[in-house]
């Protein structure tokens, strides 16, 4: 009777992995479908209107990585730069720039400074 069990309870839970990966199949075929269609009427738009059919691409150029990174970094040191802070204190913002220097180091007064080998 144990072994009956135990054999039902396989075969139920291969029929739910099994229904699982068929609804999972089905609802990509019906996407990949719906994306389709989409594409179809709009194609067939433009060629009704005369226009030419463009391409679905992704506008972005891999090379600009970098440059977006390097701009996004100019945003918080022109803030830190327009503060009042940094206009007291020169050397401090000029210091952080370099990454030598955290901003504030100079208030700390419960440690003793060494040079940076």
């Amino acid at each position: 009777m144990n072994e009956f069990v135990a054999g039902v309870l396989r075969l139920v839970l291969r029929v739910v992995v099994v229904a699982m990966g068929v609804v999972l199949f089905l609802s990509l075929v019906a996407a990949v479908m719906v994306l389709a269609l989409v594409w179809a009427l709009r194609a067939g738009w433009a060629r009704l209107t005369g226009k030419p059919v463009t391409p679905w691409v992704m506008r972005m150029d891999p090379r600009t990585g970098f440059g977006t990174v390097f701009r996004s970094t100019e945003r918080w040191t022109t803030a830190r730069r327009a503060s009042p802070a940094a206009d007291a204190a020169p050397e401090e913002s000029a210091a952080s720039r370099r990454g030598g220097v955290l901003p504030g180091a100079q208030d700390v007064t419960d440690v003793v400074p060494r040079e940076v080998r």
